[in-house]
């Protein structure tokens, strides 16, 4: 991404999109009873009350009344119909996980099986979006954390932070590419969550191959444990890396998360927020939820002269709806330079219109 000469002044920047993750599916219920939702009308409500409050991407997970992460489909399916009535505003953003929450005590948190998350094509109704990992990695949530973040809570204990410890996220070639294409065929938005530049350069191969003829709206995820860690030189790093033609979002864990949504705001990004990122306060002396999350965030970037989109904003910042018919096309809109012609030579060059 290319920062000119004002850049950060909010006249230049696009309206904030806030997505919140209000749904937590690695926390239990009593780590936070106030504010997490476990029945289908308390999920419901959370939507509306992070609507109400500014956000404008909800990112959904389902939890069965036994308060673990639901794996059911079906679940998905009656919350997202409830939700399309009750917030028919907000970009409805299905985690690609299902739920990543271990079945029982003892046994390793883990995503579900390749055939299992490709029928996130089919559900009823169809989802605005589905988050999408690139290249099998590492995802130790609990790498990063302090013990303070974790005092007193269910992942604090030995068999969950092991569970959590050892998680790893399936995501080869093959199975991203069929799982793109078959998003795309439903008109379900590809939504990037992106651990590094490594993985960004892998969406762009994509790109120039023909196999991502999507637009890249993505997240950078900075929770270290084999993402990158949420540090100013990680981040300049990949926003560099990062064309002018993205929609890109920050993503971190506890404490740091209002730090670095502070750094969002003020340079034209987008923010994440919500109980499945961060439960406290930056002292540590209450825990914080969602809907206070987000009037937070939304506080400081009117605070600063930036406006909050409003959900028909959101949906056109981050281009719902919209899917390319060819390689060319996907990198011009995307902001990449274009593929070199069969008898190019010497430096790749953009596209002039």
């Amino acid at each position: 991404m290319n920062f000119l000469d004002g850049s950060l002044y909010p006249e230049f920047q696009q309206k904030l999109v806030i997505t919140c993750a209000p749904y937590g599916p690695e926390w239990m219920p009593a780590d936070f009873p106030e504010d997490i939702p476990v029945t289908m009308d308390e999920h419901v409500q959370k939507a509306v009350d992070c609507y109400n409050a500014g956000a404008t991407v909800l990112h959904v997970h389902v939890r069965e009344l036994d308060g673990k992460g639901s794996k059911r489909l079906s679940m998905f399916n009656e919350l997202l119909a409830r939700l399309r009535q009750a917030v028919p505003g907000m970009i409805l953003q299905v985690g690609g996980s299902i739920s990543f929450a271990p079945e029982g005590e003892g046994e390793v948190a883990k995503w579900l099986s390749d055939d299992t998350r490709h029928m996130l094509a089919e559900l009823t109704p169809a989802p605005d979006q589905v988050t999408i990992a690139i290249n099998t990695n590492q995802m130790n949530i609990v790498e990063q954390m302090l013990d303070g973040d974790l005092a007193g809570t269910s992942i604090g204990e030995s068999a969950m932070y092991r569970a959590y410890r050892e998680m790893t996220i399936p995501a080869g070639p093959e199975w991203v590419e069929e799982h793109i294409r078959r998003l795309s065929a439903k008109g379900i938005q590809t939504h990037f969550q992106l651990a590094n530049i490594t993985q960004l350069e892998t969406v762009e191969r994509m790109m120039r191959r023909g196999t991502c003829n999507v637009p890249l709206i993505l997240t950078w995820v900075a929770i270290g444990g084999g993402f990158d860690a949420p540090n100013i030189y990680n981040l300049a790093n990949f926003v560099r890396a990062t064309p002018d033609g993205a929609v890109l979002t920050l993503e971190t864990s506890m404490l740091n998360v209002l730090p670095i949504n502070m750094m969002a705001i003020a340079m034209g990004l987008h923010v994440r927020c919500g109980i499945e990122d961060n439960i406290w306060t930056q002292d540590r002396k209450a825990k914080m939820s969602s809907v206070a999350q987000i009037e937070q965030l939304a506080r400081i970037s009117r605070e600063v002269g930036r406006d909050i989109a409003n959900g028909r904003e959101a949906r056109e910042i981050y281009r719902i709806g919209e899917f390319y018919k060819s390689a060319d096309e996907a990198l011009a809109r995307n902001g990449f330079a274009p593929n070199r012609t069969p008898s190019g030579h010497g430096t790749a060059l953009r596209a002039v219109a």
